[in-house]
């Protein structure tokens, strides 16, 4: 299956870029091994003018510069110490936007996803909340800054389309204490779909 262009990341509208992205299969290859599930959740964070993103007022650290590359980027943070986060760096070079991915639906591994989560059952909790679906798909902090046309973790395009009623824009989930942007509706979700993360803004 195509992986997504270059192009697909460069645009400069954020929020059309996390909408886009759902329906689209975010897949990873290592030691060989492909893992990959359906995109149904993501939350778009439009850089230095959103007071939720970390690249609020143009801040700049050793963790963030990542969000500053060429859009199709990965850009991976460790949230409370334990949790791999992945974000796919939109925009050109120097305008740091970047989409959270929070959550997918299966599709291929879920043997590996399983042992990596340590489950001996599959569950919705699989891979949904950013922290898990990173685990499950073997994305660590070690893979920021890793070019999203290359071979270990890469977005797929398999053709499927998700109608416009089952897009569903909420708020986005831990942001509460941002500031004047945590209201914002920049949180994308399949509607009715299962593997999405838990949250009152679902209804």
């Amino acid at each position: 299956m195509p992986k997504l262009p270059r192009s697909f990341y460069l645009r400069e509208d954020v929020l059309q870029i996390a909408e886009e992205l759902l329906g689209k299969f975010l897949v990873t290859k290592f030691n060989g091994v492909i893992t990959s599930g359906m995109i149904t959740e993501a939350e778009a964070y439009a850089g230095v003018i959103d007071s939720a993103s970390h690249a609020f007022r143009g801040r700049r650290t050793n963790r963030t510069e990542i969000m500053y590359s060429v859009g199709g980027t990965a850009y991976v943070y460790i949230s409370y110490g334990i949790h791999h986060l992945f974000n796919v760096v939109t925009n050109l070079k120097e305008i740091p936007h970047a989409v959270l991915i929070r959550a997918i639906e299966p599709s291929e591994g879920i043997e590996l996803m399983m042992k990596r989560r340590k489950k001996k059952q599959p569950d919705y909790t699989l891979t949904t909340g950013p922290g898990s679906l990173a685990q499950a798909l073997g994305i660590h902090v070690r893979h920021t800054g890793s070019d999203l046309l290359e071979e270990k973790i890469w977005i797929e395009d398999r053709g499927v389309k998700i109608p416009r009623e089952k897009i569903y824009r909420t708020k986005r989930i831990g942001v509460e204490n941002s500031g004047r942007d945590a209201g914002l509706l920049y949180r994308y979700i399949i509607k009715g779909n299962p593997w999405i993360t838990r949250s009152p803004f679902n209804r």
